[in-house]
């Protein structure tokens, strides 16, 4: 219960984590869409996986990065990140991989207008192994959160 949040620093704690849980949970989802929508397609069933990408997108995807954004900015100003307080460098690391995180989520978002069109530059391969990256970049993400190593 430091800085300008106050008492009310464990509940925008508390709501940070829910809302990146929904968002993980979005981000571990979608990209399994997008595969069997790049299997589908030329299928009938391709437009069903697209309704599918944008109702996912719109109603957990991008809420919920947009609030854990505001609310994870809320916390890290309220320990001092923008006042140059020390021993926060793995703040800054997390920092780093959830924007990085959040390139992947607008890559993916990019990827589905382009299998929406019928294109499907990736090869399912790959795309499968893309699959992989929200779950170790949350693992790093959850030990600088929690260790704080440095």
């Amino acid at each position: 219960m430091i800085g300008w949040l106050g008492s009310a620093y464990l509940w925008v704690k508390a709501f940070h984590v829910i809302f990146v849980v929904f968002w993980m949970a979005g981000l571990f989802l979608f990209p399994r869409y997008l595969i069997h929508h790049q299997e589908a397609l030329g299928t009938p069933e391709a437009a069903a996986w697209a309704r599918r990408e944008a109702l996912l997108k719109r109603m957990i995807l991008t809420p919920s990065m947009l609030i854990v954004w505001v609310l994870g900015l809320a916390l890290s100003a309220n320990i001092g990140l923008f006042e140059g307080q020390p021993g926060i460098g793995w703040l800054h690391a997390k920092l780093l991989l959830v924007v990085l995180l959040s390139g992947y989520h607008g890559w993916a978002v990019g990827y589905a207008r382009k299998l929406g069109r019928g294109e499907a530059p990736i090869a399912t391969r790959t795309l499968r192994f893309l699959n992989e990256v929200p779950a170790l970049a949350l693992v790093f993400i959850v030990i600088l959160a929690e260790v704080k190593p440095f």
